[in-house]
């Protein structure tokens, strides 16, 4: 069976390389009684592949018994998987076959295997060693003849380092790695995966086709799709039931999409800017201002140390820096100036550098929520507290503005 059989039979639609790869792996590997563990983002179509593995194995005839291990709580799991003797815990009114009994001589399919308690891992261990395990509350030992398939949406290994998963075990399970590729990964099969979903809830739902503009399709296939398919599926459903257009644009198609405005790196803020900027965006303005304050004052207090003390000679090179200086004090206090005088300091006694004073150290907040607060009230403040024009000094929108103004209880 090549690789557009398997497409057909298992209902996969797409034509990247990446997903050609995983479905020849799979098909590779199926014959063979190897463990596997597929790695892939949430809603990847992990489960499929072990469908795919399964049924092209020798034990197909076999039971399929698919597991969420994130779902079972984890003083039940060792139950669920292994069976029970009567009254081996509380409520064990009689005894039970696990998962690894009712499977034997087929597949078990372990969804989310990195959240297995450690306790239970080592008993996996086992059953992948020897096939042989201990229902709880029994001393006899059981035998199955049982294929594990895993799956999991994390990184195994960063967990093996971290002491949450079994070395062993990882080895164990991760004969054959098969990596299933996240959407935002093969773009060319977005639109084609969003034509299947929509025509088959048009049929469902016995109402018109839907057709995409092309700008709309263009922005479909450049989002990221953080959960994948399901995540399609999903979105092509509310199309075709709530679009009444059925020529859907790109205008309508934002309404079903989340905003993707959010950024992870830092990034310049323009005042005059008025797109709706995140909180992250607040939070780094506020820590370039500090740096670059800090830089400043770094600067002046070198040349104090340089000229002996002469602070009339720092004053006259930076007026601009000692004019924002004190404008900020006066907004701090209350006092209304527009204009500085920088008058000549009192001559004092030479400074004596070679003695030793241990000096009070005064603590400075450090938090950033405090200095975001502090920013907002100047902002405000600076501008009689008119909100657009505050907003617009902040580099966010009006609409972000209001919100931190809320959350902040700066009313």
């Amino acid at each position: 069976m090549d690789i557009q059989d398997i497409k057909n039979r298992f209902g996969i639609i797409g034509g990247s390389p990446l997903l050609n790869r995983a479905i020849d792996i799979a098909r590779q590997v199926a014959p063979t009684d190897m463990s596997v563990l597929i790695t892939g983002e949430s809603g990847s179509g992990k489960e499929v592949f072990s469908h795919i593995i399964h049924q092209m194995s020798t034990r197909k005839h076999g039971a399929f018994i698919a597991v969420n291990c994130g779902a079972i709580p984890e003083g039940t799991i060792d139950s669920e998987l292994f069976g029970h003797e009567k009254g081996s815990f509380t409520g064990a009114h009689e005894a039970r076959k696990g998962y690894f009994e009712v499977a034997n001589g087929g597949t078990i399919f372990l969804d989310e295997v990195a959240e297995l308690p450690l306790g239970t891992q080592a008993r996996l261990l086992r059953i992948l060693e020897s096939g042989e395990y201990l229902r709880v509350g029994s001393s006899k030992v059981q035998k199955t003849d049982v294929r594990i398939i895993a799956a999991t949406n994390v990184d195994v290994y960063n967990r093996v380092k971290s002491g949450k998963f079994r070395e062993d075990l990882y080895y164990r399970l991760n004969t054959v790695p098969l990596r299933i590729p996240a959407l935002h990964e093969r773009k060319e099969d977005i639109y084609l995966l969003f034509r299947k979903f929509s025509a088959d809830f048009s049929d469902k739902y016995r109402s018109p086709g839907i057709q995409l503009e092309p700008d709309a399709i263009q922005i479909l296939s450049n989002y990221s799709w953080p959960g994948n398919v399901r995540q399609l599926k999903n979105i092509a459903e509310q199309i075709c039931v709530l679009e009444k257009d059925r020529n859907v644009t790109a205008a309508a198609l934002l309404n079903y999409i989340p905003n993707e405005s959010a950024t992870n790196l830092p990034v310049a803020i323009n005042g005059n800017n008025k797109e709706d900027y995140t909180e992250r965006d607040i939070l780094y303005k506020v820590l370039f201002d500090m740096k670059k304050d800090m830089m400043e004052l770094k600067k002046l207090v070198a040349e104090i140390i340089q000229n002996g003390g002469n602070t009339a000679h720092i004053m006259a090179d930076n007026p601009h820096y000692i004019n924002q200086l004190y404008q900020e004090i006066d907004q701090t206090t209350g006092h209304d100036s527009n204009t500085l005088t920088i008058k000549k300091p009192l001559q004092s006694a030479p400074v004596d550098y070679n003695y030793t004073h241990e000096a009070e150290e005064v603590e400075e907040s450090l938090s950033l929520i405090d200095k975001e607060s502090d920013l907002i009230k100047k902002a405000l403040k600076k501008h009689k507290g008119k909100r657009k024009f505050a907003a617009q000094e902040l580099g966010i929108s009006e609409r972000t503005l209001y919100r931190k103004i809320k959350e902040l209880n700066l009313n």
